[in-house]
């Protein structure tokens, strides 16, 4: 059984992430698949279906010279695209609440003692958090988001000089643990949105006695770690789809079809197939860096370590 409310070292988030899913790989996954099954299907299916009629059209249309095909391709289909539309920003906004609030449910269940965790039992988190899972997504979307692409934004303005390649090193994983740290916090107290928002921000400078060294550094460095390797494995299934069509490219017979839309045909369809592999790829390796986010803020939670550790030395009394 794994210790999660106590102090770790940066080295100890990146091996107990791993040895996370050495010990509860199996059910955790089983679950999320059962969960999330659905929409991932539905996601790949939207990706390899409409993505791929979309850029044909964009794409064919610039090839060809044809410079407002594309609107008058969008005018004369704008009630279905506009429906469309929608349905795949609800399928990708579901999709996104499911894989960051799972691990959130999961790791909190698992924190609090139970060994095997039922899929009716995170299903019914969902339920009855409905409500606070409302309100997180109008702070995310109205709050959290605009200033997180006010701050990324003046970033990559000062890429021009040199000092914003350094500024962005710095703001991704800062904003994606201040955001994982609002969603473990939002769930795991009683605490409202704000509030916690509040205490992901400080949680990332200081622990809540004020003593301790500062836990930034191995809190952003855990995260660039789990950043680069999920960087690499898609890059890889990333780059076989785009291998497979620049091949394509070299090697077909110029006949005018394929070099005016690349995306229709089988290439178009291999093409996304493979591209939604490494979609689904991506959504997998994510869950590694949420549950790497949720042991940051189990060592964040100081107020709970001796807690935690005083209820594991009475259960180990009364088991004896």
């Amino acid at each position: 059984m794994m210790q999660f409310y106590k102090k770790r070292e940066f080295g100890a988030f990146i091996s107990d992430s791993f040895n996370f899913f050495k010990l509860y790989g199996k059910n955790y996954f089983k679950n999320y698949i059962l969960i999330n099954g659905l929409l991932l299907i539905l996601t790949i299916a939207v990706v390899i279906f409409g993505f791929r009629e979309v850029f044909g059209q964009l794409v064919g249309s610039n090839m060809s010279g044809e410079s407002y095909y594309f609107e008058r391709y969008f005018a004369d289909n704008a009630g279905m695209l506009i429906v469309a539309g929608l349905l795949v920003f609800l399928l990708f906004a579901l999709l996104a609440i499911v894989n960051y609030l799972y691990p959130v449910f999961y790791m909190k269940r698992i924190a609090g003692g139970a060994q095997k965790i039922k899929t009716d039992e995170i299903l019914d988190d969902f339920k009855k958090n409905a409500g606070r899972i409302f309100k997180m997504c109008l702070g995310m979307l109205f709050i959290v988001l605009p200033v997180t692409m006010i701050i990324v934004g003046f970033s990559y303005v000062l890429l021009l000089i040199i000092i914003g390649f350094f500024l962005i090193l710095l703001v991704y994983p800062t904003a994606f643990n201040v955001s994982s740290f609002l969603m473990y916090d939002y769930f795991n107290t009683k605490r409202g949105f704000f509030e916690s928002l509040s205490y992901s921000i400080r949680a990332q400078f200081s622990y809540p006695n004020g003593n301790e060294k500062s836990p930034y550094w191995k809190y952003w460095g855990a995260s660039i770690i789990m950043f680069v390797i999920l960087y690499v494995v898609t890059s890889v299934f990333t780059f076989i789809p785009l291998m497979f069509v620049y091949g394509s490219l070299l090697t077909s017979t110029p006949d005018g079809n394929f070099e005016e839309n690349p995306f229709a045909g089988t290439a178009g369809i291999v093409f996304f197939v493979l591209y939604g592999i490494s979609m689904l790829v991506s959504l997998f390796l994510s869950n590694l860096m949420y549950i790497n986010a949720g042991l940051m803020y189990y060592d964040s939670r100081t107020d709970l370590h001796q807690k935690i550790e005083l209820e594991e030395i009475e259960t180990i009394g009364i088991n004896e």
